[in-house]
């Protein structure tokens, strides 16, 4: 019978491995390599045990020796990390995580990202009982300024960029709600990177407002854009925190670490 993996132990089950992986997170904590004398100190290891270990995983490539006695990590772990990168894929990343959040809430939650001067919706959970009609199907296209994804992506560029976008868009609206003055839409921007929230105020469309948040690569790159779509009088700022978490944890499946921030928001 397989068993649930909530059910698995926590930590592997057998000795070796356990302190082949506690090794190579000492290894991963320094940059420069690490004497056999540090590495048994740091883990706690007898230098014979490290030693043998440390040998065996040298054997497979996942640790270098560049010199006798003096241990990093190995080319063989960038080889298996570029293979699981080329596997992923944000849309499946996403799916799941996008799917429990419309059973939470009942709103569409929209999964958008950048080509050129547009979003487009590449998946979308949502189900009648939203009381909205979807009005983008995935595939569809919108500029970048009307959208509340589309302003994530604007406000990762820097001013002279922006300022490029809104001289070839001339920034065109569709609501009376619609953001068409360079100022206005700077200070909006302004507010994004303050807060790593966007939002469109019926801006797209009238009777619609929305609520994104981004999703980042293991770069620190901003990939993708997670959007909560709901009537205007329905979105609820209850639901952002629980909007960034989601995103924050489909940017970890995809190798983001939170403690290096995302590029897009430093400037």
């Amino acid at each position: 019978m397989k068993k649930d993996p909530s059910e698995l132990p926590a930590t592997p089950a057998v000795q070796v491995l356990e302190r082949m992986f506690t090794l190579m997170d000492v290894l991963a904590s320094r940059e420069e390599p690490m004497s056999l004398k540090d590495i048994s100190e740091k883990t706690g290891l007898h230098p014979s045990t490290a030693h043998r270990i440390l040998n065996d995983l040298t054997i497979g490539r996942f640790v270098d020796r560049p010199q006798s006695g003096v241990y990093r990590l190995g080319m063989r772990l960038l080889e298996l990390g570029n293979l699981v990168k080329g596997r992923l894929n944000v849309r499946d990343a996403a799916l799941t995580a996008m799917r429990d959040l419309h059973k939470h809430i009942q709103q569409p939650v929209n999964l958008s990202m950048r080509q050129g001067d547009e979003i487009v919706y590449i998946e979308r959970a949502f189900s009648e009982r939203s009381g909205m009609q979807v009005v983008r199907a995935i595939g569809g296209r919108a500029p970048l300024h009307l959208t509340s994804v589309g302003k994530l992506f604007l406000a990762a560029d820097d001013t002279q960029r922006v300022r490029s976008y809104a001289t070839r868009t001339g920034l065109s609206g569709h609501t009376k709600n619609s953001i068409t003055q360079l100022p206005t839409l700077e200070r909006e921007l302004s507010r994004v990177r303050q807060s790593g929230l966007a939002r469109d105020d019926e801006e797209l469309e009238l009777g619609v407002r929305c609520m994104a948040a981004g999703i980042y690569d293991d770069q620190g790159k901003l990939v993708a854009g997670l959007s909560i779509s709901a009537p205007a009088g329905r979105l609820d700022e209850q639901w952002a925190p629980k909007l960034q978490t989601i995103a924050e944890g489909i940017s970890k499946t995809l190798g983001y670490q939170p403690s290096k921030g995302p590029q897009s928001f430093k400037a």
